[in-house]
């Protein structure tokens, strides 16, 4: 099981109701109401790459 990225629900990719590609990754969701959230916006669903290590640091 994966989880849609937009609802949290999770979804088999198996049977998933619809499937989309960004960047290199598959994503699955549980309708088309949440396929086409993602396709719109897909950079509000999918996190930036965590640089928490070098905000942390204070000299």
């Amino acid at each position: 099981m994966v989880k849609d990225i937009v609802c949290g629900m999770d979804v088999d990719p198996k049977t998933a109701a619809n499937k989309s590609e960004y960047q290199g990754q598959t994503y699955y969701f549980c309708s088309s109401g949440c396929k086409k959230a993602f396709d719109k916006e897909p950079q509000k669903y999918v996190k930036a790459p965590d640089h928490s290590a070098e905000h942390g640091s204070h000299h």
